[in-house]
């Protein structure tokens, strides 16, 4: 119980960041320009100049939803989410920071992923489409993975990132602001988060 009202209480507080940062943000000089010459400064090297990583482990931020980015780099400047890297940059950022930078992740249009050497496993894709009816992936993350405003765009979003995300919730090393994916993955054997990380990230 405690734990889920402290997921609430971070939601809650990403929120009223979402919502009272356009004040802040009409006082400030920074604009679109500014946060797009920051970005390819401070995160280009490792999610890309596009937001296409090709770094392992390392998530596409291409076309993702400026809430969902904005709750993330919170989770991270407070210590909620961790990652060595991640820390360090969120935690330098002010409130304004953090909405001009996922204010300009969410003008990255999505990119596709580059063709793979093989062809798709025809099985395991239908295996991977199975799952994703029966563990209700589209209830959230909509019927093509696209996502929206808090919850995360997940097409083509890269395997390997995607299996490490969906094992770490599972096991609830990753948090998140609310308890959703921790409950929806709780009991899913390994080798089915497997197969939808190879599903989604073809999608």
């Amino acid at each position: 119980m405690r734990r889920t009202a402290r997921h609430a209480i971070t939601a809650a507080t990403a929120t009223l960041l979402w919502l009272v940062a356009p004040a802040a943000g009409a006082q400030s000089a920074a604009g679109p320009g500014t946060y797009a010459q920051r970005y390819a400064a401070l995160c280009a090297a490792c999610h890309g100049a596009n937001g296409r990583s090709e770094m392992p482990g390392t998530p596409v931020l291409a076309g993702q939803h400026s809430f969902y980015a904005i709750t993330q780099l919170f989770l991270f400047r407070e210590g909620r989410r961790s990652n060595e890297a991640m820390s360090a940059v969120a935690k330098t950022m002010t409130d304004q920071d953090m909405r001009g930078f996922s204010e300009f992740i969410a003008t990255l249009p999505p990119v596709p992923a580059p063709t793979p050497a093989t062809p798709a496993d025809a099985a395991r894709m239908t295996r991977g489409q199975v799952l994703a009816q029966q563990y209700k992936c589209a209830m959230c993350h909509g019927a093509d993975f696209s996502g929206g405003q808090q919850v995360a765009r997940i097409a083509q979003q890269k395997e390997d990132y995607l299996q490490m995300t969906l094992r770490e919730f599972r096991s609830g090393k990753r948090p998140g602001y609310t308890m959703a994916m921790v409950d929806a993955l709780n009991g899913i054997p390994p080798e089915d988060l497997d197969t939808l990380a190879y599903y989604i990230s073809r999608k």
